[in-house]
């Protein structure tokens, strides 16, 4: 008997009603979400796997002797009942059920499970009693938190069945023009997610070994020193990582860096301090030089600001963002073919920003009010050191330094943030400010705006990556979207070429759910692009995409991607 019933099922009621001939011929239709058959059935119609929107399946209480594989098809199951049949084994594929909150497996005759079953993260409820399991099963099964200890256990001890990713593309977008003098070089922004927030609670779908930052620092470096670089913008180090190995391996490479954790590290204690996270920048010595280095305390922005302002207090003050600025001056070695004996400013500054900015959606506030400070910040720190590099000028502005913004928004593309970034401007009443009353305050921030209708920064900038070239940069279970950008000076600078996303068809093959993966060591893609830097010139913007089967100049030599 086949039975559908549109009731969540609250308890073990069950509540169902069967449509009537009359009714059907009416054309009343219904969506059950549940779906319950029992009797003595012995086979299932394969036109049970076509019923994808099922929450529920209950097969309780039947003949069956098998499950076949197609029944990973049914990805939206969140409770299976299996009890009391005659099962003897289970189809490995049952692990790609990952939204099931409650499997069902008592009174069957299985000795062993498949280690697949530890991919079911978010399985709540497991039922197992009445089958003659192996000792060491039911051992961990009747500890304290039984089944998510069983299902750790075979999480961590499954093979991993997905290749290496292949390599990611690279995306030309404009050769070189070498009628001009340019300097050429490469820049990476990467999150590569800190220890401390790489937790079985935040990233179930991921076996522990593959969370260990001992496995995952290896795969980082390797990627790093694969795309090598000549600036590497990074958020989420943690302070000893930075100092133990991030600068002393890629010292190695020619780099020097620069480091600052997050606000909160200065009210900590020394143990508990070089676990504290923050944003590092690194450049290639033998083409920068770095003059200065400055921090953006969004906390202390938000005091300084605040007036007495409640939400700039309780909501903006509380939270300890940071962004890193480090003054950059070119040297000869960045210069394409050399720079002409009739241009004398070899040494070009710019200044390279990574920023990590708060992640909660709830705070979307906070996020824009965040990305207004840093910008105006950053434009505080070309006026102070401008004059610097341009002697005989008595005022500087934005336009003597060139700025690359490289950064985790936690913000998506459409979001206030990236529109005040990208355009320049945000009206004062935008949604995302939750008409909270901050324009008061943030007018006075904004110390060079006198428009009371609109927030403005002084920079025009440009994203290296669109949607089209990168469909996502954060890639988890809960969400997969683009986070992270690099913003670059567009009447200054080019983008000569991208690097690619992951492969859309390994992602899908290999059933990768979410990242961090055993082949890829953080839950965010690093971004690397190759600019163009022109002494004087108006850069156009770049054109269509054109895909390229291999690295620009500045990357031969160097294979695309190593194995983690």
């Amino acid at each position: 008997m086949l039975v559908g019933r549109g009731l969540e099922r609250l308890d073990r009621n069950r509540s169902h009603h069967i449509l009537s001939q009359e009714e059907v011929a009416g054309g009343k239709s219904t969506s059950w979400p549940e779906l319950e058959i029992t009797g003595t059935i012995k086979n299932l119609s394969p036109a049970l796997w076509r019923l994808q929107h099922l929450t529920a399946l209950y097969l309780n209480d039947n003949s069956l002797f098998r499950i076949p594989p197609s029944i990973s098809l049914l990805q939206n199951l969140k409770r299976l009942d299996l009890s009391n049949n005659k099962l003897r084994s289970l189809p490995a594929e049952i692990g790609d059920l990952c939204s099931l909150r409650e499997l069902m497996l008592n009174n069957n005759y299985l000795r062993a499970l498949p280690y697949e079953l530890g991919k079911l993260f978010q399985l709540a409820v497991l039922g197992l009693k009445g089958n003659p399991l192996g000792s060491d099963v039911l051992q961990l099964f009747a500890e304290a938190n039984g089944t998510r200890k069983l299902l750790d256990f075979m999480l961590d001890n499954l093979a991993v069945s997905s290749s290496h990713p292949p390599s990611r593309p690279w995306i030309q977008l404009k050769p070189l023009d070498r009628s001009q003098p340019t300097a050429l070089f490469t820049v990476m922004c990467y999150n590569v997610l800190c220890d401390r927030y790489a937790t079985r609670s935040l990233y179930g779908y991921c076996p522990q070994w593959a969370l260990n930052w001992e496995y995952r620092k290896k795969g980082i470096l390797d990627e790093v020193r694969h795309y090598a670089a000549d600036i590497i913008a990074m958020q989420e180090v943690e302070t000893d990582q930075f100092y133990k190995f991030f600068l002393p391996e890629l010292k190695r490479d020619g780099y020097e860096g620069i480091f600052s954790p997050k606000s909160r590290a200065k009210t900590m204690a020394e143990s508990d301090r070089k676990h504290v996270d923050g944003c590092a920048i690194f450049y290639r010595t033998s083409k920068f030089v770095l003059v200065k280095e400055q921090l953006v305390e969004f906390n202390q922005l938000a005091i300084e600001h605040a007036n007495g302002h409640e939400d700039m207090l309780n909501r903006v003050m509380t939270k300890d963002n940071i962004a890193l600025a480090a003054l950059l001056q070119t040297k000869e070695a960045c210069w394409e073919g050399g720079v002409p004996p009739d241009h004398k400013d070899v040494a070009q500054p710019i200044l390279v920003c990574s920023a990590h900015i708060h992640w909660d959606p709830e705070f979307c506030d906070v996020k824009l009010i965040q990305s207004m400070m840093l910008m105006e910040q950053l434009r505080q720190i070309m006026e102070n050191f401008g004059h610097s590099f341009r002697p005989g000028h008595k005022k500087a502005g934005p336009e003597s330094v060139q700025l690359l913004l490289c950064a985790d928004f936690n913000s998506l593309p459409q979001s206030g943030v990236i529109e005040f970034i990208k355009n320049g401007r945000v009206p004062t009443n935008h949604q995302d400010l939750k008409d909270i009353g901050y324009a008061e305050c943030l007018m006075k921030m904004l110390s060079h705006s006198n428009n009371e209708k609109e927030f403005l920064h002084a920079f025009q900038l440009a994203s290296a990556y669109t949607p089209e070239m990168m469909p996502y940069t954060n890639y988890t279970f809960d969400f997969k979207g683009i986070i992270d950008y690099i913003f670059y000076p567009r009447q200054s600078m080019k983008p000569l070429g991208i690097l690619g996303p992951i492969s859309e068809e390994w992602l899908k093959e290999g059933k990768i759910i979410g990242c961090p993966h055993p082949h890829i060591p953080s839950d965010h893609f690093s971004l690397l692009v190759e600019l163009g830097l022109t002494i004087g010139g108006q850069a156009a913007p770049p054109p269509p995409l054109s895909h390229s089967l291999g690295p620009p100049p500045s990357l031969l030599g160097f294979s695309r991607r190593k194995d983690f």
